[in-house]
């Protein structure tokens, strides 16, 4: 072969080379807590440990069976990792899935309640939903300067959870897909009780630019299952599960792509949270319909057994001033979509009234 020949075979080799990892899907798996944050507990049992050896098994099977999938972890051992550096590792790895396995719990030391639920990202819509992504979101308050960094979220508060009410998620369908083929896996792979595909705020998916997944395996405070999640075999059951419900995603994926050919380019991928007013589009989840929603804050300051002027000295200067009936006339300040504008009206509202709060609309009813 000549020299001319010898060269262009290099160069093509390296075209190859260069194809290939241009293409090459990236998965993101995070094991939930670690270090210094145990999670969930219960006895010898540790959500951090359970939560970690799921990952690791459920890796492995990806790296064994799929030779053409790139396979990150956020952590391998036991370390403490901030809940932002965990979105963060996917987001530089220009990652095409993020999963971020943990252990679900209650309040109760030891309960009955058993299975596998799987969240996306969005407003939560029961108590159950919220007290769970509080108790995940709680890991922030062992992290330096926290307040700083999550912009004075707090994460036992109801009130700041208000903030995923306004987060519409780019990858949201994609999301729920991959979501309920996790769950069948669950109920046909694993034997596990299948508590369906849910939706709540978990500040360590709201950073994620790609379509991302928080697993609770099961119940650690259930005694039955928590001996069989921390179980080898136990572990390998779960991440046997999770890894059938990606391999359907991944098939469905390349066949969207054509043959695995990215037609976006990674570079132009832009943050799943955008802040909207409106959901974008209607989904089934949670046993119930999401529909486009038109969103309205206000701030409630007063309430008058009859009808005031409106330039009533008890508004105290405040303007503008509208009331909804209920029993009588009460008064609100303001109107919104914007959580920073309503953020900014409550500061104001609360120096001239001590009792002010904010209220919601949703197309035109007040909520509770």
């Amino acid at each position: 072969m000549n020299k001319r020949g010898i060269f262009l075979g290099i160069i093509l080799f390296f075209f190859v080379i260069f194809l290939s990892a241009t293409n090459q899907f990236v998965v993101v798996i995070d094991a939930g807590h670690g270090g210094k944050d145990c999670g969930a507990s219960r006895g010898k049992y540790k959500e951090k440990d359970i939560n970690l050896g799921v990952a690791l098994e459920l890796g492995g099977l990806i790296k064994k069976n799929m030779k053409n999938v790139k396979v990150i972890y956020t952590r391998t051992n036991d370390v403490f990792v901030d809940l932002n550096d965990r979105a963060d590792v996917a987001n530089k790895a220009k990652a095409n899935l993020f999963i971020s396995i943990h252990t679900n719990s209650t309040k109760a030391k030891n309960s009955s309640a058993t299975g596998a639920d799987t969240y996306i990202l969005g407003l939560a819509k029961s108590e159950e939903n919220l007290a769970v992504a509080q108790r995940e979101n709680s890991v922030i308050l062992l992290e330096d300067d926290y307040s700083a960094k999550y912009e004075g979220f707090d994460p036992n508060s109801p009130e700041s959870y208000i903030i995923f009410e306004f987060m519409t998620n780019k990858y949201m369908e994609q999301s729920l897909n991959f979501a309920s083929m996790i769950q069948t896996s669950f109920k046909t792979k694993a034997m596990r009780q299948d508590r369906g595909v849910r939706q709540a705020g978990f500040l360590v998916l709201r950073r994620t630019s790609m379509p991302s997944v928080l697993i609770e395996l099961g119940f650690i405070n259930n005694s039955t299952e928590a001996a069989f999640l921390s179980s080898k075999a136990g572990q390998k059951k779960m991440a046997e599960a999770i890894y059938d419900g990606f391999s359907k995603y991944k098939k469905t994926f390349d066949k969207k792509q054509g043959k695995g050919i990215v037609t976006q380019p990674i570079n132009e991928r832009k943050p799943q949270t955008i802040i909207t007013a409106n959901v974008s589009k209607t989904v089934r989840l949670d046993n119930e319909i999401i529909e486009k929603e038109k969103v309205e804050y206000r701030i409630q300051i007063l309430y008058s057994d009859k009808k005031l002027a409106p330039n009533s000295f008890q508004f105290k200067g405040l303007t503008p001033v509208d009331y909804y009936k209920d029993n009588g006339y009460k008064y609100t300040y303001g109107s919104t979509a914007d959580i920073k504008e309503i953020e900014r009206l409550y500061k104001h509202a609360k120096t001239k009234f001590k009792d002010a709060f904010v209220i919601r609309f949703v197309n035109g009813k007040r909520m509770q």
